[in-house]
């Protein structure tokens, strides 16, 4: 018999959401930090983090569908004009320089009034559906998880945690308290 729904782990992009939700209600990111000397921190080392995985994400897109002419470049933590905090790696191509367009970039972005950092890419908001084959629905799963989760998150932007029941209701390890 398999377990239901609620006895199974979340999956990762769930779980992140949850401790997402509940450094917003507890006014806290990671385990302790509350100031934004310490999320700042926090910040920095989750860039270096990363680092790694951005770049093999830019990597195989330059190598598949770029025949390997693209550039990759940044990943470096800085400091903006209003206070922000924001890590850009980004892919450029001659094409795409010769057509003025922005670079494919994947950010990592702590915004000067934010309580805790976020990810962004630079114009994502429509992804192609060419799903023809059972086979090819399935592959697309790790997409409709990250179309929800940002849906998720967004709506949680519009109003508070409070949306979110498993914020408030729910104990299951990572700082979540019932109420």
């Amino acid at each position: 018999m398999s377990a239901s729904p609620k006895e199974q782990a979340a999956p990762a992009d769930l779980s992140a959401l949850l401790r997402h939700f509940a450094d917003l209600r507890d006014g806290v990111h990671g385990d302790n930090a509350y100031s934004r000397e310490s999320k700042e921190q926090l910040f920095v080392a989750a860039v270096s983090l990363l680092g790694p995985f951005a770049r093999q994400a830019l990597e195989e897109m330059n190598a598949q569908l770029l025949l390997s002419a693209g550039e990759i470049t940044g990943g470096q933590a800085r400091r903006t004009r209003d206070g922000s905090l924001i890590a850009v790696w980004a892919l450029t191509w001659a094409q795409q320089r010769e057509a003025g367009l922005a670079p494919v970039s994947l950010q990592a972005y702590y915004g000067a009034d934010f309580h805790h950092p976020h990810l962004r890419g630079a114009t994502v908001g429509e992804w192609p559906l060419n799903v023809f084959t059972p086979e090819q629905a399935a592959r697309e799963l790790p997409t409709l998880r990250a179309i929800a989760s940002a849906d998720l998150h967004n709506l949680v932007f519009q109003r508070n945690y409070g949306i979110v029941p498993a914020t408030v209701e729910r104990d299951d390890g990572i700082g979540v308290q019932k109420v």
